[in-house]
């Protein structure tokens, strides 16, 4: 699930995939943001499309499952960014925020995926807490000492009458409504980057440690 922002079965995936942000400006962006080329970088929960993304760029890329409630399978310090994209990350929670700082170098990143919303992607899916608190000053991301950058990316279709079959398909009578609308074949889709960096250790800390 986690190459695409929807879970959808098997040939309808594969035909959101074949759309999604055929630009590449979400694996740019985790690069202007990371960056990610010539690093070591924790997939969480990824798929082999944004591995494939990442590798292009030339990050050493380490695919790692995680669903948040143990320890990150990786060492102390071992890998200069994690990304995690839409399935992962869903808020900002303590005990994973520690894990994975746990995990980074001293000057890691760590860059979530999730959808942000105002966009026609988002008229198909109905209110979630990414199209509202989570880009806010006071939601969990900004609050919680994320940045947010935001990708303004398209799902994009050969033609109006294959957006529209797939829409159909996908979405049923939402999707068919806003094929109706449609003038040419793609969709408006933005994205929203969240991206930090590993904090310093408190120098305090360290000295009443000694």
């Amino acid at each position: 699930m986690a190459d695409l922002p929807i879970d959808l079965d098997p040939p309808l995936a594969a035909r959101l995939q074949q759309a999604l942000d055929l630009e590449g400006k979400i694996p740019r962006t985790l690069e202007a943001l990371g960056p990610v080329s010539g690093r070591d970088v924790a997939l969480v929960d990824g798929g082999e499309v944004r591995a494939g993304q990442l590798a292009s760029l030339g990050a050493r890329v380490k695919p790692v499952g995680w669903n948040g409630a143990t320890r990150l399978p990786l060492a102390d310090g071992s890998v200069d960014v994690v990304v995690g994209c839409w399935s992962t990350f869903r808020g900002v929670l303590p005990a994973e925020i520690a894990e994975v700082d746990r995990v980074l170098r001293p000057d890691g990143r760590h860059l979530v995926v999730h959808d942000y919303g105002r966009d026609d992607v988002s008229t198909l899916r109905g209110e979630r807490p990414e199209y509202g608190t989570w880009g806010r000053r006071d939601g969990p991301f900004l609050a919680g000492g994320f940045k947010i950058r935001v990708v303004h990316c398209w799902w994009t279709f050969d033609e109006l009458d294959a957006a529209r079959d797939f829409l159909g398909a996908a979405f049923g009578e939402a999707g068919l409504a806003l094929a109706a609308s449609l003038k040419r074949p793609r969709l408006s889709y933005n994205v929203a980057v969240y991206h930090r960096g590993r904090p310093d250790p408190d120098p305090a800390a360290g000295r009443a440690l000694v």
